[in-house]
């Protein structure tokens, strides 16, 4: 799992903001979560800007609020489910957002001229990261809580308000559809696999699918 913080690094650093006022921990915190919580964000708004206010705003109330989240367990789960519902909140104003498409990046790499293997891995993959994109959106949320921010199931499923049953689920079925992508390639002899994002997915897969 990539991105994911120590727990006890996190609560160490949450116990200085909200008992201390230490803004230099403050700030660290900040550097430690902001690209993650950007991400998940995102997958709700689909718009950069937007996540980057949404999860500002988050990062704002929690200092103007800190001696009040004293008693909060998992600091990392409860900024998630912040996030979560800053994101919802939105959508629920603005409902004309832009939905983000690859078929710009997919017409991109079909016509660069790349040699045969890296061409292979880009095409591999463009379609790994549309079929996770075609996913139901709780689906793709569950998937890349778990696969990209190294969440457990318990985890995810507090973010959501969902059972950690209901996310095994959701996973469940992310897997298999990634799962018949991977097939249309596992007879290549290139080793296309070595890209570290690819590879990610791939060992994820075969620990837990397989």
């Amino acid at each position: 799992m990539k991105g994911r913080e120590s727990t006890d690094s996190v609560s160490a650093i949450w116990s200085a903001i909200t008992m201390g006022g230490d803004a230099v921990a403050f700030e660290k915190l900040f550097h430690m979560l902001y690209s993650r919580l950007i991400n998940f964000c995102n997958l709700y708004v689909r718009q950069r800007e937007v996540s980057e206010e949404i999860v500002s705003d988050v990062f704002v109330k929690c200092w103007m609020t800190r001696e009040q989240l004293q008693h909060v367990n998992n600091p990392e789960v409860y900024l998630f489910v912040a996030v979560k519902n800053g994101s919802l909140n939105y959508l629920k104003s603005f409902s004309n957002y832009r939905v983000t498409s690859i078929d710009d990046e997919t017409q991109l790499i079909n016509s660069a001229s790349f040699p045969e293997k890296e061409l292979e891995k880009k095409e591999l993959f463009v379609k790994m990261n549309k079929a996770i994109a075609e996913l139901p959106q709780q689906c793709q949320v569950i998937f890349r809580l778990v696969r990209e921010d190294g969440m457990s199931y318990k985890e995810a499923a507090e973010i959501l308000s969902i059972s950690p049953r209901t996310v095994q689920t959701q996973l469940f079925r992310a897997m298999k559809k990634l799962n018949l992508v991977l097939q249309g390639y596992a007879d290549y002899p290139h080793s296309i696999f070595r890209d570290d994002a690819i590879a990610g997915i791939v060992i994820f897969l075969l620990v837990n699918f397989f």
